[in-house]
C-alpha cells in the first residue's frame, strides 16, 4: 500500500513538473536588452487574460510588461500550516520589480492561480495595495475562500478595474 502511494506521488510530481514548462512571450519592440519575457506556461493564460481586461478598460501596461524579466512558479514562498505566500513581486536593488512568482501551492487548484495570478497583476499593474485583511476580494490581503471570489468573477473584476489606482488616476486627468 505505501508503495502504491509512493508510485503515485512520484507520477504526481512529474505531472506537475511536465505541465509547468516555461513558455516565451514576445514582446512587440522590446526596448530592453532582452527579447522575451520568461513566462511559465501555466500562468500565461492569465496574464493574456489581464492584459486584454488593461486593453478593455484603457490601462497602459507595456511599459511595465517590459520591465518584467520573468513570471514564474517557483517552491521557496514561504507556507506554513497557518497560512503562506502564494505569490509576490520580486524587486531588484533599486526596488524595481523584476519578477512575478507564485508559489508551488498554487498549482492545487486551477482556480486560486487565476486569483493569485490577477490579485498579484493588479499589484503590478493596477498600482494597488491591500484593500483589506480578509474581505473577500481580490486584492484582500488574506482570503479565506477563493472560491467565493471566483464565483463572483465578472464582479470582482469590474471592481478591481474600476477602483484600481492607475483607472482612477486616468480619470482624474481625463476630467481636467
Amino acid at each position: 500500500m505505501k508503495r502504491a502511494y509512493l508510485i503515485l506521488s512520484l507520477l504526481l510530481a512529474l505531472a506537475f513538473n511536465v505541465n509547468a514548462q516555461k513558455a516565451i512571450y514576445e514582446l512587440p519592440n522590446r526596448v530592453s536588452s532582452s527579447d522575451v519575457l520568461k513566462t511559465d506556461g501555466l500562468v500565461q493564460p492569465f496574464l493574456d487574460d489581464f492584459l486584454k481586461l488593461c486593453k478593455e478598460y484603457d490601462i497602459e501596461y507595456s511599459d511595465k510588461l517590459f520591465k518584467l524579466k520573468e513570471i514564474a512558479i517557483v517552491d521557496s514562498l514561504q507556507m506554513s500550516s497557518k497560512g503562506g505566500t502564494l505569490g509576490m513581486l520580486v524587486r531588484d536593488s533599486n526596488n524595481q520589480v523584476e519578477k512575478i512568482v507564485f508559489s508551488w501551492m498554487t498549482l492545487l487548484d486551477k482556480e486560486i492561480l487565476k486569483v493569485v495570478a490577477f490579485h498579484e497583476f493588479g499589484h503590478y499593474f493596477l498600482g494597488y495595495k491591500h484593500t483589506c485583511k480578509d474581505c473577500n476580494t481580490i486584492m484582500a490581503e488574506v482570503n479565506t475562500s477563493y472560491f467565493d471570489i471566483v464565483n463572483d468573477w465578472d464582479n470582482q473584476i469590474k471592481t478591481l478595474f474600476l477602483n484600481s489606482p492607475e483607472y482612477l488616476k486616468k480619470q482624474r486627468l481625463t476630467q481636467h
